[in-house]
């Protein structure tokens, strides 16, 4: 990393503590530097670089009575009784009020520097932006979020279960299924959160379909991350430089039509391909990794489902059903 950018993530890093401890100190009053720095999780050394930034803070204007004022001889005179005492910060205590220009402005300042900020910084930007646009939405005049805004609820989502991927915590979802207007409950292992075609999603193993998905993360209502580990092997979330279902050697290219009662499979499992046809039904192209989970998932579909290529698997799917309905009349008979 060159010089430059050591000192843009320093900075950026600086600008994340600066929001935490201002409102820090205020609720506080007069706290030993050793305690916040405790509270805060910063050293005391940092901490009191970062108050020496306070003091070039305040109101617009930059006049000596619009700058907060932070009492140093207390922290660095030898004689000093080591407590921050900050002063000319009254504003602190009423509600911000920000004119458009002002809102847009730090929205603006916020996204720049979310764009190369690391997962805490992007925690705490993310945060503040979530209420920056949210009262310029209720404001009177509307502020433009402009082409690159941040979903802040969907960033933070994605922080939350990128955490929980590092750290191999289950995550429980409440995922909304659009083809079948439900929610569905499940617990997953999550891998990591990836993007393409302009949605984020998070790749897991998940323990109803018993293999890995993919979750669009504009369709999870609840994620409560567990304090359960993981059960499945730790594995790296896929690339999906080349599409969201990237063909590998151990794969096989099953093609299935469906009837419209099963036409929810597109959207519940992942395609390759989709085609119409003239009867309402669909014909889609799928990987499949298990010959027995697609038998499963077949046995499930039945009757609205056939398997049209491979043909060995049409007759694996055709065997299980005729064992099925043999235990079934079997037991019907008992």
């Amino acid at each position: 990393m060159s010089a430059r950018q050591t000192a843009s993530a320093g900075a950026k890093e600086q600008v994340a503590r600066l929001l935490t401890l201002v409102p820090y100190l205020h609720a506080r009053g007069g706290v030993r530097l050793e305690d916040a720095g405790r509270d805060l999780g910063v050293a005391p050394q940092q901490l009191l670089k970062d108050l020496k930034v306070l003091l070039m803070c305040g109101l617009p204007g930059g006049y000596p009575d619009d700058l907060i004022d932070v009492d140093l001889d207390a922290l660095e005179d030898p004689e000093g009784d080591g407590v921050i005492r900050v002063s000319n910060a009254d504003y602190l205590a009423r509600p911000l009020r920000l004119t458009p220009t002002e809102a847009t402005a730090v929205i603006v300042a916020l996204r720049a520097l979310r764009n190369g900020a690391g997962a805490d910084t992007r925690e705490v930007v993310d945060r503040a932006l979530a209420k920056l646009e949210a009262a310029a939405a209720e404001g009177a005049p509307q502020i433009d979020p402009g082409q690159d805004a941040v979903d802040a609820d969907l960033a933070l989502l994605a922080t939350r279960l990128q955490d929980a991927a590092d750290r191999h915590r289950q995550v429980r979802l409440s995922y909304y299924v659009p083809s079948r207007d439900e929610e569905s409950d499940r617990v997953v292992d999550p891998r990591g959160v990836v993007t393409a075609h302009g949605f984020d999603y998070l790749d897991a193993w998940c323990h109803v379909a018993e293999a890995p998905r993919l979750f669009r993360l504009d369709r999870i209502s609840v994620a409560e991350v567990l304090d359960t580990p993981i059960v499945s092997a730790p594995e790296p979330p896929r690339d999906l430089a080349d599409g969201l279902f990237a063909r590998s050697s151990d794969t096989t290219r099953v093609t299935l039509r469906l009837a419209p009662e099963a036409r929810w499979v597109t959207e519940y499992y992942p395609v390759e391909e989709v085609r119409a046809q003239s009867d309402g039904s669909l014909e889609v192209d799928l990987l499949v990794a298990d010959e027995q989970w697609l038998t499963r998932l077949l046995l499930r579909l039945a009757p609205h489902a056939t398997v049209v290529d491979p043909p060995q698997y049409a007759e694996s799917y055709r065997a299980a059903a005729r064992d099925a309905l043999r235990l079934y009349r079997h037991s019907d008979v008992g």
